[in-house]
């Protein structure tokens, strides 16, 4: 099969053929419809947090075309599906609470030589983890699914109640998905702030109530303008340092920040800011099969509208490309690739 291959930060994918997957006795192998591009890809590659020859992408949906021997009858050739992307020991208690993606052995799809990801013709996945989309909900929607519900989880983690003045930080694909299910929720203001004017319009299509431009206006101050309040609930869903201290600063009287931005580097906080107002500061890492189906109803339902983050689609050969300029492009949102495509 085709595959974009991980060889060295700082060196493009490479578009190579490597052997077809065949599953193990609990996985499904799937032909990838669509798969998504993650800020998480970006950044692994660009530290080499990842081997040489690492097939990235855990972002996918797809048509089931081969089964391994102790799959049952639930999960059959043919079904349209999307899956955790989890590879977790299944007997600790992360895994005994359902939080499989907490599993401090756990491997993410795509991220190790052994869990090769969906930037391919073909994906493997436990069959335990598979969900199934409607008739209603199309590949490319399910590819949006994992996304979505991170920031799906981060919103019920927070969680958010009806009337609530919210402000979002950043409108990436994380936040834009924080904006629409808080908004979802019945938050009465949910007001995004971010740098770029494209994600800034993406983020009103979302959901937004406002958005704000946080480098030529003051968050703090228009954010009260525009509420009547400071925030009762930050979600930063960046990843920079500096941008915790900033959303602790921001949050109102035993307000609570929600921490969806994957930060690598490390950072630096002044505890007597949050102190003082009794703030709650609450990591969100991942998500649980119930947020997969809960993302998948609401898309099926019609409540939750994947489409404007999704800024474009690319084929193999257009692929490496797209992945190097997502680096330094605060435009686009989620870009899809498609095997099938050009």
């Amino acid at each position: 099969m085709r595959a974009a291959v991980f060889r060295q930060a700082g060196s493009p994918l490479t578009i190579e053929n490597i052997e077809d997957p065949a599953p193990a006795s609990d996985q499904v192998i799937i032909e990838v419809a669509h798969a998504g591009i993650c800020g998480s890809d970006l950044h692994v590659t660009e530290y080499g947090f990842v081997p040489d020859g690492t097939v990235l992408g855990h972002e996918f949906a797809g048509t089931v075309v081969a089964l391994g021997s102790g799959i049952g009858s639930d999960i059959k050739l043919g079904d349209r599906v999307t899956a955790l992307p989890v590879h977790a020991c299944q007997s600790c208690e992360a895994c005994d609470a359902g939080l499989p993606a907490l599993c401090s052995a756990a491997l993410f799809t795509g991220t190790a030589l052994n869990h090769r990801g969906a930037y391919a013709d073909y994906v493997a996945a436990r069959g335990s983890l598979i969900q199934k989309l409607p008739d209603g909900v199309s590949f490319a929607e399910g590819a949006m699914v994992e996304p979505l519900s991170v920031a799906y989880h981060a919103v019920s983690l927070a969680p958010v109640h009806r009337g609530a003045a919210v402000l979002v930080i950043g409108a990436g694909p994380i936040g834009a998905g924080a904006t629409l299910f808080a908004r979802m929720q019945g938050a009465r203001h949910v007001i995004v702030s971010e740098r770029s004017a494209e994600r800034r319009a993406l983020a009103l299509e979302c959901g937004a109530t406002a958005v704000i431009d946080p480098q030529t206006e003051d968050v703090a101050a228009r954010f009260a303008a525009i509420a009547g309040k400071r925030p009762e609930i930050v979600f930063e869903c960046v990843g920079l340092p500096g941008l915790l201290q900033q959303a602790i600063e921001f949050a109102g009287t035993r307000g609570r920040v929600i921490v969806a931005g994957v930060c690598f580097g490390e950072d630096t906080l002044k505890p007597i800011t949050g102190l003082m107002k009794e703030v709650s500061l609450q990591f969100s890492q991942c998500y649980t099969e119930s947020d997969f189906a809960a993302v998948i109803d609401a898309i099926a339902r019609g409540e939750a509208r994947p489409q404007p983050m999704h800024s474009r689609t690319v084929s193999f050969a257009e692929l490496p490309e797209a992945f190097e300029g997502l680096r330094n492009n605060p435009r686009a949102c989620k870009v899809l690739i498609d095997p099938k495509r050009g």
